[in-house]
């Protein structure tokens, strides 16, 4: 540990290298407060080449690192489990101008999402992706997990942001791919290989993203049902609308813990809510309305045609980050179902915790038009006997275990529940030519029956 002390700081500095046992019990624990590691140093390199120097001496010294960017992840991606250096991204926080031009614009990997929005509003753009965490979630790390969100149904997910990546390799070396044009048929799509990698072919420290013109007009709905099934029927036919931001499903249940423990100013009574919101360069109340008549909620939905209102609105779904964690860490899966499955999902789940946690409390939430579901169950400190099960039910109905936020150390040994042996081989085939030594982020995505 002394000559790895030594290397380390002669990289990065004595201020930027420490082993406060304090300071790595606290980082070595996941966002949910779950899932806890084991690390041996953490190191905050300043820009790309004390990066790329950092990871030469881990690697040549024999110790594995695990990459931290705003540690906002839930699949205990960053939690190190080998003993870890933990290279942060923290101090990589270049914001480049925006290019009106090309509606783009280029920033470090430890810049936040909410830095991102407020460079892309200040040049009257907006940036598609938005999460809960953004005030801590890097964009370094969203784009290595391709995160998702709030808005995926218009914009899609990180990919589809992301028009180029700088990427320190796991030997050391720095790749660049960063055209100047948008089309660019050169050769492999490195980017597309990078981005959703979750750092274990490289480490992400700058990002080009593209920017969107700000619709003129928005319109934001809340509406109860009393059947997720009717929810998702409500999604389908609205989701045929030019210019759906947003089709978010709320649990009344979580509504109103909401209510009740947060105080929180959210509407309760019914069991499920679809939180709508469409936008475009002309009005779009008129369309909007005309097909919530053709659904026929129960009750009339709340509208909301300005900021403030549509602020309070959201503010519904906003309180899930809170709710979720009112008994202690929670029990989190995000799967993505066919929608004619995610009921019937819904109600076997719901069954199973029942079953094997009696006294938990399961609240479900996510992106509908995309089947995306996150069900989090509360008040369920042991694991044992609720997760493996769920994952077995995503499975067979026809879904994904991981949705949008990714493998991680979490699920990598349900890995076979998605992919094939063969896909999972493939795979393993590409992260053993990018790093041979498995030296970087070994604790992620791939089954422990590879590595022995």
């Amino acid at each position: 540990m002394d000559g790895l002390r030594r290397a380390l700081t002669d990289v990065v500095g004595q201020r930027f290298v420490t082993e406060d046992p304090d300071v790595l019990a606290a980082r070595s624990t996941d966002h949910t407060g779950r899932y806890r590691g084991r690390a041996r140093a953490l190191v905050r390199p300043a820009d790309t080449a004390e990066l790329a120097a950092t990871l030469d001496v881990c690697r040549t010294l024999g110790a594995p690192v695990t990459v931290q960017g705003g540690r906002t992840g839930l699949v205990a991606g960053a939690v190190p489990e080998n003993n870890d250096v933990l290279l942060s991204t923290e101090r990589l926080t270049t914001i480049g101008a925006v290019d009106r031009d090309s509606m783009r614009i280029s920033v470090d990997a430890g810049v936040t999402l909410a830095q991102v929005h407020s460079a892309a509003a200040h040049a009257g753009l907006k940036f598609g992706v938005d999460i809960a965490s953004r005030d801590s979630a890097t964009i370094g790390g969203m784009a290595a997990t391709n995160a998702g969100g709030l808005h995926t149904v218009r914009y899609g997910n990180m990919a589809e942001q992301v028009t180029g990546l700088e990427v320190v390799l796991p030997d050391g070396s720095t790749a660049r791919r960063s055209p100047k044009v948008r089309s660019d048929n050169s050769g492999y799509n490195l980017p597309a290989l990078w981005v959703g990698s979750e750092g274990t072919l490289g480490v992400i420290t700058r990002v080009d993203l593209t920017l969107r013109a700000i619709p003129k007009h928005r319109v934001t709905t809340l509406t109860g049902f009393d059947s997720l099934a009717a929810v998702v029927d409500a999604g389908r036919a609205l989701r045929t609308l030019e210019g759906v931001d947003a089709l978010e499903l709320l649990d009344g249940r979580g509504l109103e813990l909401a209510a009740g423990k947060l105080g929180a100013a959210v509407p309760t009574g019914r069991r499920w809510y679809l939180l709508a919101e469409v936008s475009g360069a002309h009005d779009p109340l008129e369309e909007l309305a005309s097909v919530l008549d053709r659904i026929a909620p129960p009750e009339a939905p709340a509208v909301a045609v300005d900021a403030a209102g549509s602020a309070r609105l959201w503010a519904a779904r906003e309180c899930f980050a809170e709710v979720v964690g009112l008994f202690g860490p929670p029990l989190k899966f995000d799967a993505a179902l066919p929608l004619d499955e995610l009921a019937g999902f819904a109600e076997d789940a719901v069954a199973v915790i029942a079953d094997a946690a009696p006294a938990a409390i399961p609240v479900l939430f996510g992106h509908v038009a995309e089947g995306n579901i996150h069900l989090n169950v509360l008040n369920c400190p042991d694991a044992d006997g609720v997760y493996g099960r769920v994952l077995e039910l995503v499975r067979g109905r026809g879904g994904n275990i991981s949705s949008e936020h990714g493998v991680g150390s979490l699920k990598r040994n349900y890995l076979d529940l998605a992919l094939s042996p063969e896909d999972i081989q493939a795979m393993w085939a590409i992260k053993r030519a990018f790093d041979p030594g498995d030296y970087l982020n070994r604790a992620v995505m791939f089954p422990d029956a590879l590595r022995r």
